[in-house]
């Protein structure tokens, strides 16, 4: 029986109680059901603990100024569950997403009574994303990467046109292991034999472990090298730089991070006009300028400058801080934070709360959450004016019923609730 789109949903997220399983056979054997859709696809792979969004973002929207019909699988979604599969700038129909899901739980049941495991939640789409790919037919795919690279589910697909790492943090460290090297080891898993692997700058030690693992798999090993970009000039409608021969490059996205995650961008658009797609400076400039990535530095108000951020882990939270300290320089800062309990928020906050005028405090909107009042509590050691709220919408009323006109509002520590605020302002 077809499904509809609210018992497409209830489904879905019904099957958050199978876990959280690493590894590939699940995936591998409801794909084989549904005829293995991935592998009449092209994909662009891309992982990493920060960036990754945002990377998919602008060379999923270089690709589509380029004519290719480019399908963009991200996660988690900001404010509706059909942002996480896109084809361009579009999502997937409600209609659409109630019909494939009706199709990949027919195979999941038949899995089950094979005796097989239900798939999860992450499998459930990750497979309904890709069946849509297919029947869309897509030219080439930017796959994000849910959690880690080796076991994830999204690593069903074979040997990716491009495998793109962004900076690695850590992150996720009761799944990935507790080092930088155990964690790039799992993100180097995307990278296939024969492949390409294209890498953001890391330290010594990160870089080391993926070139390993392209000489094992006897990958090409090539690195976005952060030095050569040359800022040019930035504010709060977006920034301009230049990068190797391309001068002038606009980004809408701010912050210093994103100039980097932009030229990555480059040159993975560089490596695949060497793989023979047809991709023109001008298309690489369209595509930069016109990518959009909510909830991550985003101005939602000017009057006072309210700003959302997904910033969820200590590396982020850095570039959070370096953002706000180069945009708003001397400003008045009022923080809204609200974060998942597995979370590092003590980093987080030894990081962005010192100088800041006002904290509020809230529970975002999962089952993981770090209650408001704990979150609270701790954060009386770095800022004097600490509030709780018992809502996105109070605090985001709090902040503001007596904001200064020069203040700066941000509100970060997960993307599981700043879809609330931007609700609040009508976007």
């Amino acid at each position: 029986m077809l499904m509809t789109y609210d018992e497409a949903l209830e489904y879905i997220h019904g099957t958050h109680k199978f876990g959280k399983k690493l590894g590939l056979h699940n995936i591998r054997l409801l794909l084989e059901m549904m005829g293995d859709p991935q592998k009449n696809l092209r994909f662009v792979h891309i992982t990493g603990t920060n960036g990754k969004g945002s990377a998919s973002a602008f060379i999923g929207s270089i690709l589509s100024e380029a004519g290719y019909r480019t399908g963009i699988y991200t996660s988690p979604y900001i404010q509706r569950f059909t942002e996480r599969i896109r084809i361009g700038s579009r999502e997937i129909s409600r209609s659409e997403l109630a019909e494939i899901t009706s199709f990949v739980k027919s195979k999941a049941e038949k899995m089950v009574s094979m005796g097989e495991n239900h798939p999860t939640e992450f499998e459930i789409i990750t497979a309904a994303a890709l069946e849509y790919y297919y029947r869309k037919k897509c030219d080439i795919v930017v796959l994000e990467v849910g959690l880690g690279g080796r076991f994830d589910s999204t690593n069903v697909i074979g040997v990716p046109e491009i495998a793109v790492i962004t900076a690695i943090g850590m992150d996720h460290s009761e799944r990935l292991g507790d080092t930088l090297a155990d964690i790039a080891y799992e993100k180097a898993g995307i990278i296939k034999s024969g492949g390409d692997a294209l890498v953001y700058g890391q330290c010594a030690e990160v870089e080391q472990v993926i070139k390993n693992a392209c000489t094992q798999r006897k990958a090409s090993f090539f690195r976005t090298d952060t030095k050569d970009i040359k800022p040019d000039r930035f504010g709060i409608d977006g920034q301009v730089f230049s990068y190797k021969e391309f001068e002038g490059l606009e980004i809408s996205l701010l912050g210093r991070h994103q100039t980097c995650n932009a030229a990555l961008s480059v040159d993975a658009a560089l490596l695949l006009r060497k793989k023979g797609y047809d991709i023109s400076e001008a298309d690489i400039r369209r595509g930069l300028a016109k990518a959009k990535w909510p909830g991550r530095v985003e101005v939602l108000s000017k009057e006072p400058v309210f700003i959302i951020d997904g910033a969820h882990n200590p590396e982020a939270a850095a570039a959070l801080r370096q953002t706000l300290d180069e945009y708003f320089p001397g400003k008045p800062r009022t923080l809204i934070m609200g974060v998942a309990a597995d979370k590092n928020y003590q980093t987080m906050m030894k990081t962005l709360l010192p100088g800041a005028k006002k904290l509020i405090a809230v529970t975002t909107l999962t089952d993981r959450a770090l209650p408001a009042a704990h979150l609270a509590e701790y954060a009386k050691c770095y800022c004097n004016d600490v509030r709780i709220s018992d809502t996105i919408e109070g605090a985001i009323r709090l902040s503001m019923e007596k904001a200064e006109t020069h203040e700066i509002i941000c509100a970060f520590g997960s993307l599981y609730y700043i879809g609330a605020v931007r609700d609040h302002f009508g976007l």
